[in-house]
């Protein structure tokens, strides 16, 4: 879609500071416009993006970016920016491979000073800046924008509280809409809303304002002297003291979507020094009705279907999640030590239907994942069964707190990590890469990944009964293989084993999760060749089946591990320290080690980032043929039964052309 008039002309911010004011309307509704249709087309942050479209021109007409720094907090809330900063013409491919990031990137633009895409982040880091100007004797302004959502983050509060106590110059814009994605929760969101909306704040306005009216010839002063009193009324009722409190110089509540009035206070916060917080109101999905109804729904959304014309959260296939929060809610019915916990993500881990049917049983933190892993933990030590369901990405925040917290006193909470592996077009700071490696290497955990939804329901069991320490199961991102629904009551799988799912005497293939499905593919690609996979679904990366690893290695020259997550320090690691361990006069077979590679993966469509990483079902069957290949021509079986001439002269070379 074509940029509006005004839009199409502003090709950074110092075009749109010497736009006329009266115009700027305007402007926000063809920015709003560009949005709204291009994550028609590509799917993205849509409420966020339309609640700060007024905050957004007002800070770029005020402040001079990249002179003055402005940090967007988690960043997805970053569209108008994008659109404003000189990727307008870029903007159509916002999240597809080889276009912009849907949060904001060092690397993108001189406007991203400091990249995010988790929330809480920013007063912290702006602080951070602050003081490297200071040092280096710059001079120049630091803004940092966060909402009433990532105010609930410690990180933000500890910012808060070294920021206000140091005394820098510092400009914290606190956006307040009431959420976060899920309905924010929390004493400080409690407190902002029901301070502003307070009926003494309300009726004193409404009467000082009807009472003026009745003496028209005194209105003009009487009402100036009114709206003196008003703002010393709002001054005492509103939570300035709070902040003031923590050293900073408090001003609003100012309403978000009136330009003139952002323009002036944010003109007069310019020129002041010291920490200073500017209090705005908006309305999260502003100028979408749908968005505005159901903020909810819109704030991370797919590709609009051009028939209906409306979001879909689904496309009609079942997903991990759904089984999740289904199996949850059965296994709850027989045991009523189930509570589950979650960090601000209600919707996005599947707990909606839990939380409507065990109100009492489920517990929303916010945006504080270590304390929601900590708070598990004092649960789990009072004898319940809590269930931290959190994305993958987002568990990375609390390692401590399930180091210390929970694995060093063995607590049986259950982490149940969806976004697991690549997640397609939010891109590098949601990948759940790092799960398998950085909860392999804490002692006592049990680390699993079910290979279809049935699997799923049984871990979930599973864990339900392990009272031994923590139980971690991860998921996709996806659709669930299976053809249809899984309705089986769920079986306790002993922990620990594997299952075999195919034999072959050529090379063996230990595939976690996701990747068992793509490796039955590859396997059956593979065996029209006359290389036979012997397949084991590795579901527990943590204890590993080392009986069945054993018998593996005596039978295989070659095993190859695949996995959805870098192989520097997971699943491939665990098996090649397995193999490592035997006595000396064991075998020991060549590993080839399969699975996300040691960097960050940008964004794209998932299927074209498991591309690009080599994992499709093609180039598992081509890189594996290959490995094959380079066993029999080094001189003995491929397999201790394999014909390995027979393979040698099937060479990979054959089998790259026929697939070519």
């Amino acid at each position: 879609m074509a940029a509006g008039e005004l839009l199409s002309r502003i090709s950074g911010p110092q075009d749109l500071r010497g736009l006329d004011a009266d115009r700027l309307p305007q402007l926000c509704g063809e920015i709003r416009e560009t949005i709204i249709e291009t994550v028609r087309r590509n799917g993205g942050h849509l409420a966020p993006s339309l609640g700060v479209v007024e905050l957004t021109v007002a800070l770029h007409r005020v402040f001079e970016s990249p002179h003055d720094r402005i940090i967007w907090d988690v960043g997805h809330q970053c569209y108008a920016h994008k659109l404003l900063t000189g990727r307008r013409e870029a903007f159509a491919e916002i999240r597809r491979e080889g276009g912009p990031s849907g949060f904001c990137r060092r690397d993108e633009s001189p406007h991203d000073p400091f990249g995010a895409g988790h929330a809480s982040t920013s007063i912290s880091s702006a602080l951070g800046i602050a003081t490297a100007r200071d040092r280096q004797g710059e001079d120049y302004r630091v803004v940092a924008v966060i909402g009433d959502g990532g105010l609930s983050g410690g990180l933000a509060l500890e910012g808060l509280d070294r920021a206000g106590d140091c005394g820098r110059d510092l400009i914290v814009v606190l956006n307040d809409n009431n959420m976060s994605i899920s309905p924010t929760v929390g004493a400080i969101s409690r407190h902002l809303t029901e301070i502003i909306t307070h009926p003494l704040f309300e009726r004193a306005k409404r009467d000082i304002w009807e009472l003026t009216e009745k003496v028209p010839p005194v209105t003009q002063p009487v009402r100036q002297m009114a709206r003196r009193i008003e703002e010393s009324l709002k001054g005492f009722l509103t939570p300035g003291l709070f902040f003031e409190n923590l050293g900073f110089r408090y001003l609003g509540p100012i309403e978000g979507h009136d330009l003139r009035a952002l323009e002036r206070v944010l003109k007069k916060v310019r020129r002041m020094h010291g920490p200073i917080l500017v209090h705005v109101l908006t309305q999260k999905g502003r100028g979408l009705p749908d968005a505005e109804d159901d903020p909810r729904k819109y704030h991370g959304v797919p590709p609009v279907r051009a028939e209906s014309g409306k979001v879909e959260t689904g496309n009609g296939r079942i997903s991990y999640t759904e089984i999740f929060g289904e199996a949850l809610c059965e296994l709850a019915e027989r045991d009523d030590r189930l509570v589950a916990v979650s960090a601000a993500m209600c919707d996005g881990t599947g707990l909606t239907t839990f939380a409507r049917r065990f109100p009492d049983r489920f517990y929303d933190v916010g945006i504080a994942e270590g304390h929601a892993v900590t708070f598990a933990a004092g649960l789990a030590a009072e004898g319940l069964r809590p269930v931290v369901a959190v994305y993958s990405t987002f568990l990375q925040r609390a390692f401590d707190q399930l180091v210390h917290d929970v694995a060093l006193q063995r607590l049986p909470v259950i982490f149940a990590l969806d976004r697991a592996g690549l997640v397609g077009e939010d891109g590098a700071t949601h990948h759940g890469a790092l799960d398998l490696a950085y909860l392999s290497c804490i002692p006592h955990f049990v680390v699993c990944a079910p290979r279809n939804g049935a699997e799923l329901r049984d871990l979930l069991r599973t864990a339900q009964d392990c009272a031994r320490g923590p139980f971690a199961i991860r998921y996709p991102r996806a659709a669930i293989p299976d053809a249809e629904r899984p309705g089986a009551t769920p079986r306790r799988l002993e922990i620990g084993r594997w299952e075999r799912l195919r034999a072959g005497s050529h090379v063996a293939v230990l595939a976690v999760g996701t990747m068992v499905a793509v490796a039955e593919a590859a396997a059956a690609r593979l065996a029209t060749r006359r290389i036979e996979v012997e397949l084991v679904n590795a579901r527990f990366v943590k204890p590993l089946d080392r009986e069945m690893l054993g018998d593996l290695a005596r039978r295989h020259t070659r095993i190859v591990t695949l996995e959805e997550g870098t192989v520097a320090g997971g699943f491939a690691a665990q098996i090649e320290r397995a193999l490592a361990d035997r006595p000396a006069p064991e075998p020991r077979p060549v590993l080839r080690r399969l699975g996300l590679p040691d960097r960050f993966i940008p964004h794209a469509t998932r299927n074209a980032q498991l591309a690009r990483c080599e994992l499709t079902p093609e180039r598992i069957a081509s890189r594996i043929a290959v490995f094959c290949d380079e066993g029999a021509r080094a001189g003995g079986a491929v397999g201790r039964t394999a014909d390995a001439a027979a393979l040698s002269a099937m060479g990979a070379s054959r089998l790259t052309r026929e697939e070519g």
